[in-house]
């Protein structure tokens, strides 16, 4: 459980913009210009350029579960965090971010104070270069990390493209380096999966299932954005298996599909049974 009272020592400050505009590669800059002590950017807290806790959302497989890294959605990621906060406060803290709603949703999952501060990135870039920016993006779909190659290698699922200096001399050697980085999907864009679709995919993987016979009923219930639970109905064939023994495989079948082709957690999946038919 996080200590509040430690938390509330640290000073946050908000660094915001679009995606692909080049926040990253001017985090560094940004944080040495306020004194900032450390920074959270897609899951990770990096001080002086070396990652100090957390684990980047670039690091996974699908767009959905890195928006939910990127919010700390996950329990032992975001304790992770919180505790390494809690050992460095009192302290200054920057978070990157693409909206002042998406800072908001950090601030409340890690417990901190709101921004004293909050930085755009037009504050600290001129169109032109934001508009040079978003155009790498949109051609290459890199992406910049404020780490040193070394520290995001063992943090990163996509590709390494290439590292860059920062724009200022340090003595530190990783703290002006950032990192170009080739995730395995693109940020760009939001991600809307309709009710309708979520269905379609949960009433294939029980379809597919050789031990169901018919479906009566399937509903899906959303606890939260990214949270939902599964009840369904359905007619059992028994063959070499009990009731007991399909009702399990069907509910892990039907959990890890959704999971994988969502990202969401499905937290239940309730299964009845009406009818049972012999091979």
């Amino acid at each position: 459980m996080a200590d509040l009272n430690k938390l509330n020592l640290i000073e946050v400050y908000a660094f915001v913009g679009p995606a692909g505009t080049g926040k990253s590669q001017r985090a560094t800059n940004v944080a040495r210009e306020y004194n900032i002590d450390l920074i959270i950017d897609d899951g990770l807290v990096i001080s002086r350029g070396r990652i100090m806790a957390g684990k980047s959302a670039k690091s996974e497989i699908n767009m959905v579960r890195a928006i939910r890294r990127a919010i700390f959605e996950y329990d032992q990621h975001r304790e992770e965090v919180i505790k390494y906060l809690e050992m460095r406060a009192p302290c200054k803290l920057m978070i990157l971010a693409t909206s002042e709603a998406m800072i908001d949703k950090i601030i409340l999952k890690l417990g901190l104070n709101k921004p004293v501060k909050i930085i755009n990135i037009a504050d600290v870039a001129s169109q032109d270069e934001i508009n040079a920016a978003l155009k790498e993006r949109r051609e290459k779909k890199q992406h910049v990390v404020p780490v040193a190659r070394a520290q995001i290698q063992r943090n990163f699922a996509g590709k390494l493209v290439s590292q860059i200096r920062g724009l200022f001399k340090s003595r530190d050697k990783d703290e002006n380096k950032n990192t170009i980085v080739k995730p395995l999907f693109s940020f760009d864009g939001k991600v809307l999966i309709e009710p309708d679709a979520i269905l379609a995919m949960c009433r294939h993987l029980i379809e597919t299932s050789e031990h169901v016979q018919n479906i009566h009923e399937l509903e899906i219930e959303h606890e939260l954005d990214d949270y939902m639970d599964v009840n369904i109905t359905v007619d059992f064939k028994l063959g070499a298996k009990s009731a007991l023994e399909i009702a399990k495989l069907l509910q892990r079948r039907i959990k890890m599909g959704l999971s994988y082709f969502t990202g969401m957690n499905v937290k239940k999946v309730n299964i009845s049974i009406k009818e049972i038919f012999l091979n």
